[in-house]
Formats: structure tokens, C-alpha cells, sequence
């Protein structure tokens, strides 16, 4: 299928966080229960003896190619179903090949990235996981530990390596799935769309941090004023859950504004993006 890389205005990347929400909107049950069903099947993954973790890591790539291929579905109207997250490996085998190639990237990419922010905290960073897994810490421990300057450095090279990362996958499984394109080509064109589209992934980041922030702060107020600020933290988790879903609804509409709806018209597909202003 045809694409072809695109000019993206600074302005769609707020478009595209209110994009996901309306289109998540559309279709809540599905996605939710599309990113629960990967959520367990990453749990499984766990177990696997001596490359559980590895495979659970190996997945994500295909977690947001699903979740493209159903947020597709969803703006032409058509049902969202679990069945989409496997979808994309049921298809000839030289993009399927090409989409295992760029999961197992990705896994020794994230590994690469763990080692790096483990050696800048000089093992603090895995001190900390350990005490908080053990579910036995003291708050003043755990606060002692996060203000380790060794916590910090690796924390800010754990961020900084995981966004350098994101940028060549961004749109790579999708331009694998839609584009043919093979696992080096595809990892080469998802950076450049994303270097050329910077302003507007900026943008996008800074809308998802205020989307957080405004509802951390806000529903801090409205549970402090009726007398049940104890239920704030209860909150976060479907919190969480929402707004992971979201995001992953999101990335249609990045894909879409960069290289057009891949089914070679050129023409962005019936969509719930509001124009740009």
C-alpha cells in the first residue's frame, strides 16, 4: 500500500491526544479489554523460564500495532476485539518475519537501556525495585532511597534512553503491517518522521503531562472538598488504565497525520481528529 511521509503542524500533536480520547470514546469496552487481554498475556509471559522477562518486553511492538490495526477498525466503524493484537501475524510471511525482527530489536533495546540507567545508578535503581517489591519497606526508607543522587541519574537515563528508543518503533510495526516496508527500512522511516514531526510530538507529550496533571489535581480538590482525600489513591490505578489505553488509541492518529491511512488513497480515513487550528 502506498504511503508516502508528510508535513505535521506542531498544533496535531494536542489534536492527537484529543483524538484518542473521542475515538477511545467510541469504542471503550473494546479497547479497554483489548489492552486487559495484552496486560494478561504480558502476566503469562512472566513465567516463562529464563526469558520471561525478555518476552514480555518482545511484545510491545505488537501491543501498539494492535492497537492501531483495531483503532483502525474502530473509525470505520467496525468492532474492537482482542483478536486484533494478533492480527497483524496472520498476514504473508515476510512482514511477519519483518515484525518479529523488530520485537526482538526492541527487547534487546530495552535491555540495553535497563543495563545503561543500572550502571549510572551504580545498582540503586535495582535497590530501589527490591525494596518496594518487598512490600515490607518504611516510607522514610523508601524516601531515604529515591533521594539517592545515584536514583536520580539513573531515573533521567531510564527516561532518556526509553524515548530514544520509542523514536525509530514509533510507526515502525505499522509501516511493516501497512507499508510492506522490511524491519531496517521501517525502523529508518519512523525516525525521520519523527524528527520531521517534532513539534508536534512535543507537543503531544506536553498535552498528555497537562491531561495528568489536571486530573491528579483535580480530583486531589474534589475528593479533599467532600471529605474522602483517602480515596485518591485508589483512583490511580483505573486512572492508569484509562489513560494507557488512550495513549495506545492515540497512535493511529500520529500514524495517520505522518504517512496517510495506508490504504493507498492518500486520503485520511473518517476519523474523530479535530482539524487543526
Amino acid at each position: 500500500m502506498a504511503l508516502s511521509l508528510k508535513t505535521v503542524h506542531p498544533s496535531r500533536g494536542a489534536a492527537w491526544v484529543i483524538g484518542g480520547f473521542t475515538l477511545f470514546a467510541r469504542r471503550p469496552l473494546g479497547f479497554t479489554g483489548l489492552f486487559v487481554v495484552f496486560l494478561f498475556a504480558a502476566l503469562i509471559a512472566l513465567f516463562v523460564p529464563l526469558v520471561g522477562g525478555v518476552l514480555q518486553m518482545a511484545m510491545l511492538p505488537l501491543l501498539s500495532l494492535g492497537f492501531m490495526v483495531a483503532s483502525r477498525a474502530a473509525q470505520r466503524g467496525g468492532p474492537v476485539t482482542p483478536a486484533h493484537l494478533v492480527e497483524p501475524l496472520a498476514g504473508d510471511a515476510a512482514r511477519r518475519r519483518s515484525l518479529l525482527v523488530l520485537c526482538a530489536l526492541y527487547a534487546a533495546g530495552a535491555i540495553g537501556v535497563l543495563l545503561l540507567a543500572d550502571a549510572v545508578s551504580a545498582g540503586k535503581l535495582a535497590e530501589l525495585q527490591t525494596l518496594l517489591a518487598s512490600g515490607r519497606a518504611e516510607p522514610k526508607e523508601i524516601d531515604a532511597m529515591a533521594a539517592d543522587r545515584g536514583v536520580f541519574l539513573g531515573t533521567i537515563a531510564l527516561l532518556a534512553g526509553g524515548a530514544l528508543l520509542a523514536v525509530p518503533f514509533w510507526h515502525a510495526p505499522a509501516l511493516v503491517h501497512w507499508g510492506g516496508q522490511g524491519a531496517g527500512q521501517a525502523l529508518f522511516s519512523s525516525t525521520l518522521a519523527v524528527w520531521r514531526a517534532k513539534g508536534a510530538f512535543l507537543a503531544y507529550g506536553l498535552a498528555w503531562l497537562a491531561v495528568i496533571l489536571t486530573f491528579g489535581l483535580g480530583s486531589a480538590i474534589v475528593l479533599g472538598l467532600i471529605g474522602a482525600g483517602t480515596l485518591a489513591a485508589m483512583l490511580a490505578l483505573p486512572a492508569g488504565l484509562l489513560f494507557s489505553t488512550v495513549f495506545y488509541v492515540s497512535l493511529i492518529h500520529s500514524f495517520d497525520d505522518s504517512f496517510g491511512d495506508g490504504d493507498g488513497s492518500g486520503e485520511p480515513p473518517p476519523s474523530s481528529l479535530p482539524d487543526a487550528g
